[in-house]
């Protein structure tokens, strides 16, 4: 499968702008807007801070919400205080534009490469299916940092798979071309996400794990200094945050309310209306961390960088206690790669090919169908079990079935007629010449594909020679 159509320049504009009237009027209408909700609660901490309130003390009026993020957070939003409410909205749509733009390039870049697409024709395309999809609209619409924190974590993965973030010695990576150098920043995105919002901690984990010592150390180091400079600049706020705030869960929200798609809160729902055992929570999340260790490892061994940032995304949101529906823009990566795994099936398997663009094709559609909200006044009976938890589901069964693409770091462009082809996405950037297309079947089976029912058993084909209801319920602002 190819765009190819239309195949006339014409033709394609006419589809990208219909297309894109067609998102515009319907998320100009969906009714599940939120009113910039969460911008609200930034907007009104940082201003009450500015004022000389404490950062931690301010809730909405009317509301029990208030600002939930670490001091380095607050400090790094505190420019809003500069301009008006407008202002803010505006400047919260650019940037979550331009976050967006960026998480399509580092998940989809390469795919496009390799398929000899029209850049500007998928990416067209590829960005008003991306509108649609549930978390991304509650992002824009919340006027929350989600695909802002999402496109700093995926430019490390970009920044890994050009070479750099081990240790030199063992695993130390040859590079890829031009971008060769740019590889000892990778941790830098990783570091300061961590030090907005705890969440993405994690993946200073996946590069301990991966054993990315370089990256990891630059990723700890961001964090930090962002954490010390904002005890530094506000001493009183941080003490606040890490003794009390941090350990409040009162103030992000009731655990059991449907938008909250975790582990954490599919237990809520079942024992509601009493607390969830934390045991049996915490037994879960050891659970889906082994399987996480063992998946990350395996994707970096394969070479799939993205794949491995991907499960780990997965990961974060099945474990973090409260995992709003908005926060599943980490599942976006996830679908990126399943779908590629399908492109790559190609000719050779179809059925299998087949088989993972449905399932591409479902997941997308049900992330954009809100269907959890059917059970947001109850979620009892088997009915409700499955459904409210419907995005728990999607993530489990990608962290234990995402198939892995071997060699998938390392799509990059042809070489130069005349030059050797070559791969660095091996463990320690290792160089393995390229096959040369020649219409047979692309080279053997990997070792254990057996192990999770959707990863590929073929490795990767040679990367091509062709150039290119209602009323809105406010979620708490977490992030």
């Amino acid at each position: 499968m190819t765009t190819t159509w239309p195949r006339s320049t014409r033709g394609r504009l006419f589809l990208v702008v219909g297309l894109a009237a067609a998102t515009a009027l319907f998320l100009a209408t969906v009714p599940l807007h939120r009113h910039w909700f969460d911008l609200r609660v930034y907007y009104g901490a940082v201003d009450s801070w500015q004022q000389g309130g404490r950062i931690y003390d301010y809730l909405v009026p009317g509301t029990h919400y208030g600002f939930t993020y670490p001091p380095f957070a607050a400090i790094c939003m505190l420019p809003m205080t500069l301009i008006g409410w407008p202002g803010a909205v505006a400047i919260s749509v650019l940037l979550n534009v331009s976050a967006a733009a960026a998480v399509l390039y580092c998940s989809a870049a390469a795919v496009v490469r390799r398929q000899g697409w029209s850049r500007w024709y998928t990416f067209a395309v590829a960005g008003c299916l991306f509108a649609l999809l549930e978390p991304v609209r509650d992002t824009f619409s919340f006027g929350q940092v989600n695909l802002l924190l999402l496109a700093l974590v995926l430019a490390d993965a970009w920044l890994l798979s050009k070479g750099g973030g081990r240790a030199a010695g063992r695993g130390g990576s040859a590079g890829l071309g031009r971008f060769a150098g740019l590889g000892r920043f990778a941790g830098l995105g990783i570091g300061l996400a961590a030090a907005i919002k705890l969440t993405p901690a994690i993946f200073i984990g996946y590069l301990l794990i991966t054993r990315r010592w370089r990256a990891a150390a630059t990723a700890s180091g961001v964090a930090i200094s962002a954490t010390l400079l904002a005890l530094w600049l506000a001493p009183g706020a941080s003490r606040v945050y890490w003794t009390e705030a941090m350990w409040d869960t009162d103030r992000v929200g009731r655990l059991a309310y449907v938008s909250n798609q975790s582990w954490q809160g599919v237990l809520a729902r079942l024992a509601e209306p009493d607390d969830p055992s934390r045991t049996v929570w915490a037994l879960g999340v050891l659970v889906l961390l082994c399987v996480w260790v063992r998946r990350v490892r395996r994707a970096v061994a394969v070479g799939d960088e993205l794949a491995g940032f991907a499960l780990t995304g997965l990961t974060a949101c099945l474990i973090s206690p409260v995992t709003w529906v908005h926060h599943l823009v980490w599942v976006f990566p996830a679908l990126a790669v399943l779908t590629d795994a399908g492109l790559r099936a190609g000719q050779e398997d179809p059925r299998r090919r087949r088989l993972l663009l449905r399932w591409a094709g479902t997941i997308y559609v049900v992330l954009c169908s809100s269907v959890v909200w059917l059970w947001s006044w109850g979620a009892g009976g088997i009915d409700g079990f499955l459904g409210s938890n419907t995005y728990v589901w999607i993530c489990l069964g990608l962290l234990l079935a995402l198939p892995l693409r071997e060699g998938a770091t390392s799509d990059v462009p042809a070489a130069a007629p005349g030059g050797p082809q070559t791969t660095s996405g091996r463990p320690g950037g290792l160089a393995r010449p390229l096959p040369q297309p020649t219409g047979s079947a692309t080279m053997g089976a990997c070792a254990h594909a057996t192990e999770y029912p959707w990863e590929s058993r073929h490795s990767a084909r040679p990367a091509s020679p062709t150039p290119p209801a209602s009323r809105s319920v406010p979620s708490a602002s977490d992030g």
